[in-house]
């Protein structure tokens, strides 16, 4: 038998198991309510209401179960069930800078919300719809492996939103907090009146629940944010509190007392911010309200994201492209982030989705990442060597977020969860050091960045303390037993003597079952076999078909049998009674295992914060070693950032991984002199397709991607607007029409100087006078303006506008008229070719404005200006070339102006 603790009692347990049988699978996670308090902290149930207010708010009554509070089960109405009494903390001083969460008075829209009915809010939230999300609850929840692929699947934010009344109206703060990320984002910024930047954060964020006051939905005089976010929002959960808990005093004295040293300076950015401070107060509240916990103190990473640091993209546009959601099909990877996504941890995972959402605006930093990407291409050593030991950690950031709350009750449940936490902080530690031994060698800015910040001494003094109590051995592993060996035998030997006796009568106990199983299978001449899963706990498993047993049926002393295919799963009396012995003796083993866990957890307290830092550096890594994965499967270019947008034989990139063959690419040219371009062309020829991939690659390089092209230069865009029309929805309806004015107004209400605008098929939704009418004026506009504009249409009368606007370009795209085999049918054959000029095909021929001499003259003088300022700008030609360049614009303008014959001066 292994000792007590000892290196090898993992595998002598495991060998207990091996007669017969192979490794147990885990079949699912539920698990029978524990039925003893093993001396655990808990506190009494009580099923009348806790009675009693503080300030006018009501206490929700305690819905919490009779004997030993085992923790709310996930998704139970009792995430919210605040308990009165507090244990002592192993963090240190467990009261919370957030006051009793009892006292909190709150109402919510959903129907499964298990909120306490007295509570006395006076304003409900004036909802039919049913609400079918529910909180996952992080205390008694542990970190695990989920593959990043559905890293997505369960939102997990909660956002507290709250508005200026009065003059301030318009003024918005925000507070947001991942359940499974110990980060607090605030935000607060001037909004006109449609809330797009709300909206749009909103969208970003993928919120769980928002939090709003009271104020916003009393009877009668509901206000337009509160309006345009449940409208947005249909499936999102809304929770009003009183509006005396948006309180920005409280919450710039919560960030004092939460926000992590490393973090401080937030101070600077926040302190006058009063409505994200308000915001804060009451998020944080809330949040200790529902999971039943408290941040411990200088815990949190808070920061202040302002909105000009990324371009904002509107979540219509964001639909549009399919950046992160496909259209036809949520479950389908054709997107932008489909095709990106090679991340091999939950935390890289994220920081893609949010950077496609919300690309970078700053040149420098953008250049930085690519100067990463380019040297993990040029470097296969440091590429699969970095992507070795990535893939090997764990969700840091959940981590982090279950380590820094103190449960507010102690529970079986809780116990296990921090000895697994324990395990799984050990396996990022022990990591630290290979992935700086693959950073050693590298040349980038960022990336030596990145190897000093892994220097730090706190990762090595936190793993020292914990192998001193820790078994060297003990590792993350996959599989439900697995796991439960490792948390049995995590601490040494001979630091808990009752604990070595405890781990000595559960490794007799599974040897009794391993025996009892085998004395089965020898009794009935039957190929039994152990099996395990967290549900049922051992069971016998046998792979016969019926024919063979005796009747075709098993002996009378097996119960509980289930058949799938050839295979038998059941149990006996005698099993059942030895699985309860074994819950037992666990349930002693963890106890007493937690006591010395938390007392380790208390020394390396003040050090855990480092793990910030390794978080953000382990997704980032993540993230770049995406984007090289992804451009060793594709062509794409390292992109370069001017004043000018040039693309040369560029492609869509998601349309290459769904097409059998590579698509058609094309040439792009926008500058500030040639702003403006209008796209012509049949449907189906190619318009919206080429609209999408400027987009998109816009977007893959302001993220530091390489692009699909040949050769790509970009000027930074601040916001993205697309509106994207159907070549088949051509039906003339009010819905429609007011769609597409509700679109446009929004791009003409936010757009500036530094936007990539993509407009295809405006006016389809009216009739054709209208519809032209409405593009010019929209046209007009935006000529006004120096953003970047393409502009598809099917009214050949804007193509008109060059005339008058030298900064207005027409393409086109070609078609070739193919005649059947019979010769008295013809039909259109489809180039995808982008072309200069307008495209002349029957049902597009209209009267085309002609220009005079003067006009074409003038037009030629300002495209020469503006390429000579281009190339001023931007030029890294030497110069014997430039100077065969200077050349080649003179001809080009020579060519462009009226004849000598029309009176006209020659240059």
């Amino acid at each position: 038998m292994a000792g007590a603790g000892g290196p090898g009692a993992a595998s002598a347990l495991s060998s207990c198991l091996s007669r017969g049988s192979s490794t147990p699978r885990a079949v699912g996670r539920a698990e029978r309510t524990p039925r003893y308090t093993l001396g655990l902290l808990q506190t009494p149930r009580s099923s009348d209401s806790t009675g009693g207010s503080s300030g006018g708010a009501a206490r929700p009554g305690n819905s919490s179960g009779g004997g030993l509070a085992p923790g709310p089960a996930a998704g139970s109405s009792g995430a919210k069930a605040a308990v009165s009494d507090r244990g002592e903390s192993y963090f240190g001083d467990k009261s919370s800078c957030v006051e009793n969460a009892n006292t909190l008075n709150l109402t919510t829209s959903s129907s499964v919300r298990g909120l306490n009915s007295t509570c006395i809010g006076k304003t409900p939230l004036s909802s039919s719809r049913s609400v079918c999300r529910s909180h996952t609850p992080l205390m008694g929840y542990s970190v695990t492996s989920s593959s990043a692929v559905s890293a997505h699947s369960v939102a997990s934010v909660i956002v507290a939103v709250v508005e200026g009344r009065g003059l301030a109206r318009g003024e918005v703060g925000m507070a947001s907090i991942d359940l499974k990320n110990p980060e607090m984002i605030l935000s607060q910024f001037a909004d006109n009146t449609t809330y797009a930047k709300v909206i749009t954060k909103l969208k970003i964020l993928t919120p769980l629940e928002i939090i709003m006051s009271n104020t916003a939905c009393d009877a009668g005089n509901t206000t337009k944010l509160f309006s345009l976010i449940t409208e947005h929002f249909k499936n999102v959960t809304f929770t009003t509190v009183q509006r005396k808990y948006f309180n920005e005093t409280k919450g710039l004295e919560y960030i004092e007392q939460l926000c992590a040293s490393e973090f401080s300076t937030v101070f600077m950015e926040v302190q006058s911010k009063y409505y994200c401070l308000a915001a804060a107060s009451a998020l944080l509240k809330y949040v200790e309200f529902i999971q039943n916990s408290v941040y411990a103190p200088k815990s949190l990473k808070v920061r202040f994201q302002g909105s000009e640091k990324t371009a904002m993209i509107d979540s219509s546009s964001a639909q549009n492209l399919e950046l992160v959601i496909n259209n036809r099909d949520s479950r389908n990877g054709h997107t932008l982030f489909g095709i990106l996504n090679y991340t091999k941890t939950p935390g890289g995972s994220r920081r893609l989705r949010s950077n496609i959402l919300e690309p970078l605006v700053d040149a420098e930093t953008i250049n930085m990442r690519l100067d990463c990407v380019q040297e993990l291409l040029q470097d296969e050593e440091l590429f699969f060597g970095l992507q070795a030991v990535i893939s090997k950690f764990l969700d840091t950031e959940q981590l982090l977020s279950v380590l820094v709350q103190i449960p507010k009750q102690d529970t079986v449940k809780t116990a296990e969860s921090k000895i697994t936490n324990l395990i799984y902080l050990k396996h990022t530690l022990e990591l630290v050091e290979p992935l700086k031994a693959a950073l050693r060698s590298c040349n980038t800015q960022l990336l030596k960045a990145y190897y000093n910040s892994l220097e730090d001494t706190r990762f090595g003094i936190m793993l020292e303390k914990i192998t001193t109590v820790i078994n060297d051995d003990t590792r993350y592993t996959k599989g439900c037993l697995s796991m439960r060996t490792q948390k049995c035998y995590a601490v040494k030997p001979n630091i808990n003597e009752f604990l070595d006796v405890a781990r000595r009568t559960y490794t007799e106990i599974i040897d009794d079952i391993a025996g009892m199983i085998t004395q089965l299978a020898e009794k009935y001449n039957l190929p039994l076999k152990t099996s395990f899963s967290s549900a049922r706990g051992f069971f016998i498993q046998m792979n016969a078909d019926c024919s063979t047993l005796p009747n075709g049926q098993l002996p009378s002393e097996f119960t509980k049998i289930t058949k799938m295919k050839n295979t038998y799963s059941f149990t006996s009396a005698d099993l059942i009674k030895m699985n309860e012995r074994c819950q037992e003796s666990l349930r002693e083993i963890y106890h007493m295992t937690y006591l010395i866990v938390c007392k380790l957890l208390s020394e390396i307290y003040e050090h855990i914060h480092c793990l910030y830092k390794l978080s953000d550096i382990v997704s980032m890594l993540d993230m770049l070693l995406s984007f090289a994965h992804a451009c060793t499967l594709s062509d794409y270019v390292r992109p370069e950032f001017t004043d000018t947008l040039a693309i040369k034989q560029g492609w869509h990139p998601i349309l290459e991984k769904i097409a059998v063959e590579k698509p058609v690419a094309n040439n792009t040219y926008l500058t500030e002199g040639n702003n403006f371009v209008i796209i012509t062309g049949p449907n189906m020829s190619g318009k919206s397709t080429y609209l999408k991939q400027i987009a998109l690659c816009q977007i893959m390089a302001q993220i530091g991607s390489y692009v699909p092209a040949e050769y790509c230069s970009f000027r930074i865009a601040e916001q993205i607007f697309t509106r994207i029309g159907m070549d088949d929805d051509i039906e003339t309806n009010a819905s429609t029409f007011m769609k597409e004015m509700k679109e446009i107004t929004y791009i003409i209400q936010n757009a500036n100087d530094k936007s990539l605008i993509i407009i295809d098929e405006l006016g389809r939704g009216t009739s054709a006078e209208e519809g032209i009418g409405i593009c010019y004026a929209t046209c007009e506009y935006l000529l006004n303006l120096k953003a970047f504009t393409l502009f598809a249409t099917h009214f050949l009368e804007l193509c008109h506008m060059d005339a008058l606007y030298p900064n207005v370009e027409n393409y086109h795209f070609e078609v070739q008229h193919v005649r059947s085999s019979a010769g008295n049918k013809e039909k259109l054959a489809y180039t995808y070719t982008l072309s200069k000029g307008y495209t002349e095909e029957k049902n597009y021929e209209q009267h085309r404005q002609k220009s005079t001499p003067e006009m074409m003259k003038q037009r030629a003088a300002y495209h020469l200006a503006m390429r000579l300022v281009q190339t001023a700008r931007n030029s890294r030609l030497d110069p014997d070339s430039l100077r065969i360049y200077l050349k080649g614009l003179k001809k080009k303008y020579e060519a462009s102006c009226p004849a000598p014959g029309e009176n006209d001066e020659q240059e």
